[in-house]
């Protein structure tokens, strides 16, 4: 693999993509997602919980110092939070989690979303179950679906400008949103990220990211590996857009298909971060690598000259 900042026989470490501000927090650009600690819905059996504990751990051990998860991360034998309280108590000083408040979830898997008065009750049922007294990053995730949904978040991101003030919250950002409601927070509170779904293939919202860039705003893509659906391929899965340029350029490199996926995302800027997730240790080990693999420019225009859905 072609890397940068690691020798042949050491594990590069998640510190390689470099780091970002999150308001007055620094990251590394490569972090952790949990959404599938727990094992996703649709699989046969939840996710050992020793494996999951392990990979956490393995995860800090590696430089990750970002991870994101949400109270609504859950299956019923299983919780994202309780499993990242459980690994990683006492936190380390750098680690800075973000969640995101705005869907609830039933324990039988049924989605609603919160009214702005119902904010404060998730904001602090995720700081119960993650063991904290404030949560580093907040994002409102717009809409309870996949789809961005139109309108004004003015009073849902009002309410979780006021729990900032009050203490609850250090920064705050949204989730699943268009360019217009990005103005929007912005003008009621400052905004360190942007979580939308990006990726090679999924790029919809490439003018967006140059809107966060300008604002000095982190725009952190979720599904940029594959689409975590019913029906989605494990690790690495995704569509058949742009495989043989990707196979490609994973084989002049030795590294894998999502591996370069995971590299030509945080090559589309310094603000950039990834989250991809995993309950793998091999796979976690992949992921962070992929922050150490530097992509000439060659392969960059062929990777962008791939036909996207956006």
């Amino acid at each position: 693999m072609t890397i940068d900042n690691t020798s042949a026989n050491s594990t590069p470490t998640a510190d390689a993509a470099g780091t970002w501000r999150l308001g007055d927090r620094t990251v590394n650009r490569i972090g952790f997602g949990a959404m599938r600690l727990t094992g996703m819905p649709w699989d046969e059996k939840p996710r050992d919980r020793a494996a999951a504990i392990a990979v956490l751990r393995r995860a800090i051990e590696l430089g990750v110092n970002h991870i994101d998860t949400a109270a609504f991360y859950f299956l019923p034998t299983r919780s994202a939070n309780e499993l990242i309280c459980t690994a990683l108590q006492p936190y380390p000083d750098d680690l800075v989690i973000t969640t995101k408040v705005g869907p609830a979830r039933s324990r039988d898997g049924a989605f609603e979303y919160a009214r702005p008065d119902q904010l404060r009750a998730q904001v602090e049922e995720n700081i119960r179950q993650l063991g904290l007294d404030h949560l580093d990053v907040v994002n409102l995730r717009w809409g309870a679906g996949l789809d961005k949904e139109p309108g004004s978040l003015a009073e849902h991101f009002g309410a979780l400008a006021e729990l900032r003030e009050a203490g609850l919250v250090r920064h705050l950002g949204v989730s699943n949103i268009g360019a217009e409601q990005l103005i929007e927070a912005m003008a009621i509170a400052p905004v360190v990220c942007v979580q939308n779904r990006y990726g090679l293939t999924e790029r919809q919202d490439e003018a967006l990211a140059e809107l966060c860039a300008e604002h000095g705003v982190a725009f952190v893509p979720f599904f940029a590996v594959a689409t975590s659906v019913p029906g989605a391929t494990p690790h690495g899965g995704h569509d058949e857009t742009g495989r043989a340029e990707v196979a490609e350029v994973a084989k002049a490199h030795g590294a894998t298909p999502a591996q370069v996926r995971l590299a030509w995302t945080l090559h589309r800027g310094p603000h950039v971060l990834a989250i991809p997730g995993t309950g793998d240790l091999a796979h976690l080990e992949e992921n962070i690598a992929a922050g150490a693999l530097r992509l000439s420019d060659d392969e960059l225009t062929l990777l962008d000259g791939i036909t996207t859905t956006g």
